[in-house]
């Protein structure tokens, strides 16, 4: 059941979505060589709980972690672990808060030091491609407008692969609501956009094969070709004329900014 979100409600879940932003800039300050996906989860975790938020993603049908860490080949759900990252790997990281009975949910990929051009293009064109949805996310359209724009610069225009098996989704007081918000699709078609809307748009896109597989853990998502995947993600309101981001990566971007260890992709 679709669930149209009052002013009131949307700016709650502005508010959980930029402690999910804060929290994100709080990895991207500490993120570097040497450190481990299980010390950023603990951080997020104490960060989050010190805001007076709770980690949505932790103990969510049984996840482990407060962070989803997931590196190079990795898509998403990656559980942190001890392994500490080295230079020139891609690390995406999706956090989750529930706060004040609403929740946010924003992912930012990020490169550490130097990496190869044909990845750092990948990253950029992920990133861009959620702007071009999030543009499409206005009062009258249809999902599939939101999909197709996605697809479109991604796929087609770049020869990605756009994951199928795992979609945006609608956000408020549960993690997932309806609408889903799949990565490709046809301008046109699907529901229609309506006021009070709240999306999760995130797309995630390979390198090479759109095909992925689930690991042993039952949780972490890969790429089968092994090759690099990337993801980005805001949660959103749907308004007349397009997507307003309610959570806010330029504060990431100005933590990265700020780390000699990673590579900007804004």
């Amino acid at each position: 059941m679709l669930y149209l979100k009052s002013e009131e409600e949307i700016q709650k879940i502005r508010t959980s979505s930029l402690l999910v932003s804060q929290t994100l800039a709080e990895v991207a300050k500490i993120l570097r060589p040497g450190v481990t996906g299980l010390q950023l989860d603990q951080m997020a975790e104490s960060f989050i709980r010190d805001h007076h938020g709770k980690a949505a993603f932790k103990g969510y049908n049984g996840f482990p972690a407060s962070l989803c860490i997931s590196v190079n080949e990795q898509v998403v759900h990656g559980i942190p672990n001890a392994n500490a990252f080295k230079e020139g790997d891609v690390v995406s990281v999706d956090c989750g808060v529930l706060l004040d009975g609403f929740y946010g949910d924003a992912a930012y990929t990020f490169a550490l030091g130097p990496i190869a051009p044909e990845v750092l293009r990948l990253l950029k064109v992920t990133r861009q491609s959620l702007y071009l949805g999030i543009e499409q996310a206005l009062i009258g359209n249809r999902i599939g407008d939101i999909s197709h724009a996605i697809q479109e610069f991604t796929e087609v225009q770049h020869s990605y692969g756009v994951v199928r098996e795992l979609v945006g989704h609608g956000i408020g007081k549960a993690l997932h609501e309806p609408p889903e918000v799949p990565n490709f699709g046809k301008n046109g078609r699907g529901m229609v956009l309506k006021e009070g809307l709240t999306l999760a748009i995130e797309p995630m896109i390979n390198l090479g094969t759109r095909r992925v597989k689930q690991l042993k853990d039952g949780w972490t998502i890969i790429t089968q070709d092994k090759k690099v995947s990337a993801h980005y993600e805001h949660t959103i309101a749907v308004r007349k004329e397009g997507g307003e981001c309610l959570s806010d990566h330029t504060i990431i971007e100005d933590s990265i900014k700020n780390n000699k260890e990673l590579t900007e992709i804004a």
